[in-house]
């Protein structure tokens, strides 16, 4: 018999990015601007409000990669930050992908962090977790959408590990904390999870005044396609969004922003009006 020769460790991605802005005489400037390996952050030029741009180069996730995106905000300073398209976490066989995500805003600041979807493809494995880091008045507005295959391409999950945490606190004590484990058991729990969805995503606002917008939220949470459901406690709001596919599910969560951004345009990279 030929003995067989071991495989070589497959190559895998790193990449990190990170930006900072401060407040000089009433105007945000850019602080530090760091990137290295398949992260990179773009600043488009879109208007008063400065738009941070994450993009993963590599052209999704597999086992082994590690991915982390990073913003810093000084006093007073408000910032929206996204991707510039659906991240994608591929099938793996070494392991799981992660991603980190670290979001700081100082007093009296606001980001909103709107990330476009994460597709999750059948035998994928990715561990993420995202935290928000408020100062004293200061506010975010917080986006996570998943989905499972792509419906047009015809394609099913049947066997994935996902776990994804985010965390928001607000002077160091912890205001909203998500955590989320996905497998394959609980995709064929049926019901009990996502009762057959393959898209789902949530969103948070914590801000003084995030119970006024649960009302106008509600009014538009009737998307075609869609269960949802919002609810607003101690200047926390979050909303909950269910859907047979991503395209539906991306409507309604243009609507339900447009709503909870007090009719501010969605982030151009996303190319989807109400």
């Amino acid at each position: 018999m030929t003995a067989q020769t071991p495989l070589s460790p497959m190559q895998r991605s790193r990449g990190e990015a990170f930006v900072s802005f401060r407040a000089d005489a009433g105007r945000m400037r850019l602080g530090d601007l760091r990137q290295a390996g398949s992260a990179k952050a773009i600043l488009p030029h879109v208007g008063a409000v400065p738009e941070v741009v994450f993009l993963n180069t590599s052209g999704g996730l597999t086992g082994g990669d590690r991915l982390s995106y990073g913003v810093a905000l000084g006093q007073g300073c408000k910032v929206v930050a996204t991707t510039q398209t659906a991240e994608r976490a591929y099938a793996s066989n070494q392991g799981a992908a992660r991603v980190d995500v670290a979001l700081t805003v100082g007093a009296g600041g606001w980001i909103d962090w709107l990330p476009q979807e994460t597709i999750l493809f059948d035998a994928s494995h990715l561990e993420r977790r995202t935290r928000i880091d408020l100062c004293a008045g200061a506010g975010c507005l917080a986006l996570e959408a998943v989905v499972l295959g792509r419906a047009a391409m015809g394609e099913t999950v049947e066997r994935l590990m996902f776990r994804d945490r985010r965390e928001i606190w607000a002077g160091g004590s912890p205001v909203h904390l998500e955590p989320l484990a996905l497998d394959a058991a609980a995709l064929q729990a049926g019901a009990v999870t996502l009762g057959g969805a393959r898209a789902f995503a949530s969103v948070v606002m914590v801000a003084r005044d995030a119970g006024d917008l649960l009302a106008p939220l509600l009014a538009v949470l009737d998307g075609d396609g869609v269960t949802a459901a919002a609810s607003a406690y101690d200047g926390r709001l979050t909303c909950r969004m269910m859907a047979a596919d991503g395209w539906p599910l991306r409507r309604q969560i243009a609507r339900a922003l447009h709503v909870l951004r007090r009719g501010a345009a969605l982030p151009r990279v996303w190319q989807l009006g109400r």
